[in-house]
């Protein structure tokens, strides 16, 4: 598992989550870890594909129809002779 450690943190904030921790019958520490948790339960996860990105940055520009996808399908490479 990974570490980390929080400096500069404010006297009134410690206070507040050892009453926070007692109160739970936790650790610091695990109060903390239970907090962080939480605090990303319900985040999503943004990744996504290249084609979806673009897209997303093309959403809002008024195209109605949908763009058939490439897979599967030969692309040639185009040819740059005269």
């Amino acid at each position: 598992m990974a570490q980390f450690i929080v400096r500069n943190i404010q006297t009134e904030v410690k206070r507040r989550l050892q009453r926070r921790a007692a109160r739970n019958g936790r650790s610091m520490e695990e109060e903390v870890r239970d907090i962080l948790r939480d605090a990303l339960k319900n985040e999503k996860d943004e990744r996504c594909g290249l084609g979806s990105e673009i897209a997303s940055l093309f959403s809002r520009v008024g195209l109605n129809s949908e763009i058939p996808e490439l897979r599967g399908q030969r692309i040639d490479p185009p040819s740059f002779d005269e």
